[in-house]
């Protein structure tokens, strides 16, 4: 196992950029299918450029109708395997022919869903070789060729009609055949020959072998057989790319759409922040045109106040409007003075320069008129309706 990824890891080394990740499957592959064998060859694209690159040939066991077959096949790795799908054929012998569906063309390349899903690390080749073992069990890709006997009537340029076999024994005339076909070193079953298909999609049922005596058809019928692979195999290969053009143009269209819907609710966004930032500069310049008319009232008063400011006296600055309002703001001051009076004297007994019975005899009288003040004063703003504390 070693050698064989040694050789494989050598056979790989130019070009491949993920040869460990391919070298692992090819293995996965070759020691499940023992007749597949890793070849490095030249592959041939559509737009006539070559590559050497690596490709899995041999056969693949396909039961169908519970005989099994070894089916040939070509599986091509690109140099970005496994980020990019293999391309698959189906390489019939010269005893084979293809039959053309909507999972082999007329030239034996394959079509599977699972390779136009083809996504890594979920797709391998592995898997992708159960896939075509499946799919060719319930379509076989390949029948039998039909064979031609020589004409017994040498005047009419006909010849008997081919004899069709289905998987198990049928009778038949002329010499025995091997009761073990082969085709080009792929070894069959013994159960039976690949079916014979006069036109792709339709297998003949088994039928006893006749002898005809008017003209033959055959060579009308290859033509047609041919003819309708053809048809059949451009026709799969447009509905093929134009599934995949309308695939790739509604997932266009759908971003598209999302586009248009996200522009829209940007737009709609758009609109409100504008209409939201016309209505702040409306408020805005009001504000300002407020401003402006505040300001011009500030300097016309600090005008006045300037003017008056020499000629004006304190206390005429400060006059209430009412008598009552007089008489609170006049108790007030006089009490706080008397508050002021009373804290110098207490100064004055504690720098020594009054004594205590002068301080305390001044402190009772002035204590008696300040309680008496304050007695007045809440009854002044209680008539006035203030509040009691001040």
């Amino acid at each position: 196992m070693a050698a064989n990824e040694n050789a494989l890891r050598k056979m790989l080394a130019k070009g491949y950029k993920y040869r460990d990740l391919t070298v692992r499957e090819i293995t996965n592959v070759i020691t499940q299918y023992k007749d597949l064998k890793p070849l490095m060859d030249s592959y041939v694209f559509n737009d006539g450029s070559s590559r050497e690159l690596m490709s899995l040939t041999g056969t693949v066991p396909v039961s169908y109708r519970g005989n099994t077959y070894n089916i040939p096949i070509c599986v091509w790795l690109l140099d970005t395997y496994p980020y990019n799908p293999p391309i698959c054929f189906v390489k019939p012998t010269h005893t084979m022919m293809i039959k053309t569906g909507k999972h082999v063309d007329a030239n034996g390349k394959v079509y599977l869903p699972y390779l136009h899903e083809w996504k890594h690390p979920q797709s391998d080749l592995f898997s992708l070789i159960q896939v075509m073992i499946m799919v060719f069990g319930e379509e076989p890709p390949v029948f039998s060729r039909p064979t031609t006997q020589a004409p017994y009537q040498p005047f009419q340029a006909a010849s008997p009609t081919s004899t069709a076999y289905m998987p198990g024994p049928a009778a038949s005339y002329g010499p025995p055949r091997s009761p073990n076909p082969s085709f080009q070193g792929y070894p069959y079953p013994a159960t039976g020959s690949y079916p014979a298909s006069p036109a792709p999609g339709h297998f003949t049922p088994p039928v006893s072998p006749s002898v005809t005596t008017g003209p033959s058809r055959d060579a009308t019928i290859g033509e047609d057989t041919i003819r309708a692979s053809l048809v059949s195999a451009v026709s799969d290969k447009l509905r093929w790319r134009m599934k995949e053009e309308m695939d790739r143009a509604q997932a266009e269209l759908d971003a598209l759409k999302k586009t248009e819907e996200d522009l829209k609710r940007g737009h709609q966004r758009l609109e409100d922040m504008i209409t939201r930032i016309g209505q702040e500069m409306t408020d805005v310049d009001r504000n300002i045109e407020l401003l402006k008319q505040k300001d011009e009232e500030m300097k016309a008063a600090l005008e006045k106040m300037d003017n008056q400011s020499e000629s004006s006296d304190i206390d005429d600055v400060i006059v209430p409007t009412a008598p009552l309002y007089r008489q609170i703001l006049n108790l007030y001051a006089e009490e706080n003075a008397i508050e002021d009076t009373i804290f110098y004297l207490g100064e004055a007994l504690r720098r020594g320069v009054i004594d205590l019975e002068v301080f305390l005899k001044h402190v009772r009288v002035l204590s008696r008129k300040q309680f008496q003040l304050r007695a007045l004063m809440q009854k002044a703003r209680k008539t006035a309706g203030l509040s009691e504390t001040y």
